[in-house]
């Protein structure tokens, strides 16, 4: 028994002292977990603390370096009045980089006093296409409106020199760019103008009321000399109807004290966003772009026209790949640079070449003046039996052209100044823009004699180029220079004429008059055409005896073929002995009348042998 007792006491001692032995074990485990908890919360701390004052650093920003990137992108210049901006310098010391020096040496340079050294750096900043944008903005916000037309004039110029137009003024409530624009032709004065303008204005007046009164609600109806076509209810041609009063602000902005009107009314911005509604449709551009370029003729307009943003448009205009286009944005740029241009470019007066500031000198002109019906761009394309696709617009020039004197022979001949000269014209009086318009060939001819001195015409040695009634136009310009000492130089600088198709002795067209509808009411250019007409005779007679003792080089071509005249009719226009002026040589080609002018293919007889003619007629010129 107390064997067994000894025992007992024995176990529970053992049982006890392992109690205690586990106690200690997990207290001791619970201060090694304690003890690396807490070392791993102070480690990452201070990792995660170390992280962000790093990151807090490398994102700390050098106010020095955000100042300079802003004096890059804002250039901030004195105030001064538009008419004093051609003479102001703005430019102060600047702590600059140094590889912005040459941005800003050149912009001083644009502005010193020597016209050669202006010229120099305006040709450096064209030719610059490696800056960054902002280098870009600095000229473009920096620079003075002669600068800013030279860069537009640059052939190479990036379009990143011109600064977006200012924002349009808002139109006012319920109202249109249609109704604005009826509004601007109704203010402008209906004095100076002649019936045919008259008749425009009335015209465009009347049409845009019906079109306003059908878009509120209104019964539209045509009558009497109303637009040439018939709409439903819903539909209000708005684009047609604007068309008529362009062109009635065309007429009237060839008046100046009109186009001080136009500026007055908000002109300049109203036709800046209808260019910008209309980018597909290129007549409505064409004919707002006639108007800037007329109210350029005006040169205390050009602040007015700078201010407005048309540079920046016409800069784009510039480079298109549509002939017409970049023809009518040259001729407004042109008119607004008085640093390199000294002509004006009146209304219906197209430089194919130089169209851009060149260093290559020009050294004769080359005139191209269509004929009936013809126009001062497609009368020379390329003949269409040849045309190729021209929804591709970087067709090859040399495989198809709309204006070969602008691609083939501005290449062949690029000392020439190539000009081609608009008139309208019609077959028949019932068909004629104007019903009032009875224009000669000797009114017509006084009327562009004037344009074409205005543009400098008579300065350089020369040769005209026409088409049918256009050569009787060049000879009655010249025998009307002959009769006044101020247009001697006309005369002495002329050097050859080219003919194409010229009736000198009349044609078959008005003979026709009775059987064709076109002709139904022959307009007075087609009866002066006729073979028995007293003027066609006097003005032959008259050139050959004013000719006689010159010594003009002259080369005719003349039709062999017949030409349709509407869907039935077909016509030899002017016969072989009509085109026989009686002076040079005279080469029949096998072609009808609309494809005498219009070559095949640029190594086509038609305008090699054209070529030929210019190169040997202007050759001491050109070597001088």
């Amino acid at each position: 028994m107390s064997l067994g007792a000894y025992c007992v006491i024995c176990c529970r001692r053992i049982g006890t002292s392992a109690s205690r032995l586990k106690n200690r074990t997990s207290w001791r485990n619970i201060r090694n977990i304690i003890r690396f908890t807490g070392s791993f919360i102070l480690g990452g701390s201070l990792f995660l603390t170390y992280e962000v004052l790093a990151l807090k650093k490398s994102l700390t920003l050098d106010t020095q370096v955000v100042e300079r990137e802003k004096m890059k992108s804002y250039i901030y210049v004195h105030t001064v009045p538009a008419d004093k901006l051609e003479t102001h310098d703005s430019f102060s010391t600047v702590d600059i980089e140094d590889h912005d020096c040459a941005v800003w040496l050149l912009l001083r340079k644009s502005r010193e006093d020597d016209r050669a050294a202006r010229l120099e750096a305006v040709q450096e900043m064209s030719q610059a296409h490696h800056w960054h944008d902002y280098q870009y903005r600095v000229i473009a916000q920096a620079c003075d409106p002669r600068t800013l037309i030279g860069l537009a004039r640059s052939k190479e110029s990036d379009l990143r020199f011109f600064l977006p137009p200012p924002p349009l003024p808002s139109l006012k409530e319920d109202s249109s760019t249609e109704e604005e624009l009826r509004h601007l032709l109704a203010s402008l004065p209906q004095t100076e103008i002649d019936e045919c303008l008259q008749y425009f204005t009335s015209l465009a007046l009347s049409e845009s009321s019906q079109s306003l009164a059908a878009q509120k609600g209104g019964l539209w109806c045509f009558g009497g000399n109303g637009l040439p076509y018939a709409e439903s209810f819903g539909e209000v041609p708005s684009a047609t109807v604007e068309m008529f009063c362009l062109e009635a602000i065309v007429k009237h902005s060839e008046i100046p004290s009109h186009c001080d009107h136009i500026e007055a009314g908000g002109g300049l911005q109203l036709l800046q966003r209808l260019y910008q509604l209309h980018k597909d449709c290129p007549k409505v551009q064409r004919n707002i772009m006639r108007i800037i370029g007329n109210m350029a003729l005006n040169e205390h307009l050009h602040p007015a026209i700078i201010r407005s943003g048309w540079v920046s448009l016409m800069a784009e205009a510039l480079k298109s790949f549509h002939i017409m286009e970049a023809s009518h944005a040259a001729r407004t740029l042109a008119n607004l640079d008085r640093e390199t241009v000294h002509e004006k470019y009146q209304d219906g007066v197209y430089v194919l070449h130089p169209q851009c500031r060149t260093s290559q000198p020009i050294k004769a002109d080359v005139l191209f003046i269509h004929g009936l019906m013809g126009a001062a761009f497609k009368t020379w394309r390329q003949q269409d039996s040849e045309r190729v696709l021209l929804e591709n617009s970087l067709v090859d020039e040399d495989r198809y052209t709309t204006c070969w004197p602008k691609t083939w022979l501005a290449k062949d001949c690029p000392a020439l100044r190539i000009i081609s000269v608009e008139y309208d014209t019609s077959l028949s009086d019932w068909r004629a823009r104007c019903p009032m318009e009875r224009k000669s060939i000797a009114f017509r001819s006084n009327e562009l004699l004037s344009k074409l001195r205005a543009a400098g015409v008579g300065d350089r040695p020369m040769i005209w180029i026409s088409h049918s009634m256009g050569g009787l136009l060049v000879k009655k310009m010249l025998l009307e220079a002959s009769k006044k000492p101020e247009l001697s130089a006309v005369i002495n600088n002329t050097r050859g004429m080219i003919f194409y198709s010229v009736p000198h002795h009349g044609s078959h067209l008005a003979e026709y008059s009775v059987n064709i509808r076109y002709l139904l009411f022959p307009s007075l250019e087609v009866k002066e055409l006729s073979k028995d007409s007293p003027a066609l005779q006097t003005l032959q007679d008259d050139f050959m005896e004013f000719a006689k003792d010159k010594n003009f080089q002259v080369l005719s071509f003349v039709e062999t073929q017949p030409t349709f005249i509407g869907s039935m009719i077909k016509l030899h226009i002017v016969p072989v002995e009509s085109a026989d002026l009686g002076i040079g040589d005279l080469i029949p080609v096998d072609v009808n009348h609309l494809n005498i002018c219009k070559p095949k293919t640029k190594d086509a007889f038609l305008y090699q042998r054209t070529l030929q003619f210019i190169r040997e007629t202007l050759a001491r010129d050109l070597e001088k």
